[in-house]
């Protein structure tokens, strides 16, 4: 039996920015001052989406720049349809509000923006039907999700989870214990990252990112129909790639083998950025190094990200 002496001597979590702001259900407010009821039905049954959105800072002219939210903020607003809730603001308000969070919170360095649509109802039961919505953003500084100078990742025994069981093209919190099992176990396994499969066997996605390899002369990545969330990296590596590099996408269903005899492989996604895999269950990518490709494509990202290249200035909006 578990003594109060020993709920005592754990270390509670405690969070890492107490004092900043946050806005939650329609006011900002300090985080410390926000609380959550412990019967919440989002914290019992996975019932929330989410986005996940990068501001970064630029330190030649001293400004935050939020990096694509219109298409995180509408990607926000059709998983909370899939998963019958409502977003009470407009696409423009959310970009005000957000940009107010970063100004209060006096940022000069990356970010993480994270808004949250959830039930909030404190009741019992499992439904989706006639339960209140609630929504919030917080912020928090952000580095390097995983590594970007070359990672080793392992085929995960864990399967993706198909869009007839849960919306795979939805953000909701519930579909990350698919990954958090995955990536969960290829760490103890002594790698970086886990690379998911569909239901059929063929590659879907990392953990919380998209895949893209290096083949022939050309660059593929799986198909939307492969259980895949639709990435807004994604499409924004896809433009780099056919305008930048001049090489062809291929949107298709990847096999499991392709990995072992690709090129160059990567991972992209808001928080992995553009992370260039080396190796793939103890089998060297290529030459087991970063690919001119998949380096070339971390400069012009982070040059675009940070809003040092003229021709990518619409991809990011500053923090006044």
């Amino acid at each position: 039996m578990t003594t109060e002496m020993d709920l005592s001597q754990r270390a509670p979590a405690r969070p890492q920015h107490p004092n900043s702001w946050v806005f939650y259900d329609g006011r900002f407010s300090r985080y410390h001052d926000v609380h959550l009821g412990v019967m919440t039905h989002a914290l019992h049954y996975g019932t929330a989406c989410f986005e996940g959105i990068r501001a970064y800072w630029n330190e030649r002219r001293g400004q935050l720049r939020i990096l694509h939210p219109i298409a995180h903020f509408e990607r926000l607003r059709n998983s909370g349809r899939i998963l019958r809730m409502d977003l009470a603001y407009s696409t423009e308000e959310l970009i005000e509000i957000t940009t107010e969070l970063c100004q209060r919170n006096e940022y000069r360095s990356d970010v993480y923006i994270r808004p949250l649509l959830f039930k909030s109802a404190e009741q019992i039961g499992v439904t989706l039907y006639g339960l209140p919505d609630s929504f919030l953003i917080y912020t928090a500084p952000m580095g390097n999700y995983v590594e970007i100078e070359g990672i080793r990742c392992k085929v995960a025994s864990w399967r993706r989870i198909p869009d007839i069981a849960l919306p795979a093209r939805s953000k909701a919190t519930a579909n990350y214990l698919n990954s958090a099992l995955a990536k969960s176990e290829a760490v103890e396994d002594g790698y970086d990252e886990a690379l998911v499969l569909t239901l059929d066997g063929h590659v879907s996605e990392g953990s919380a990112e998209n895949v893209f390899l290096y083949r022939n002369g050309a660059f593929i990545t799986p198909q939307v129909s492969d259980d895949i969330l639709e990435g807004v990296t994604r499409g924004l590596v896809i433009k780099l790639i056919q305008e930048e590099l001049g090489l062809p996408v291929i949107e298709r269903s990847v096999d499991r083998t392709e990995l072992y005899s690709c090129e160059e492989l990567l991972l992209c996604g808001t928080g992995a950025q553009i992370s260039p895999v080396i190796e793939v269950d103890r089998r060297q990518v290529g030459d087991g190094k970063v690919g001119p490709r998949s380096r070339r494509l971390q400069e012009l990202y982070f040059n675009a990200v940070r809003g040092d290249n003229p021709k990518y200035e619409s991809w990011s909006i500053p923090v006044a």
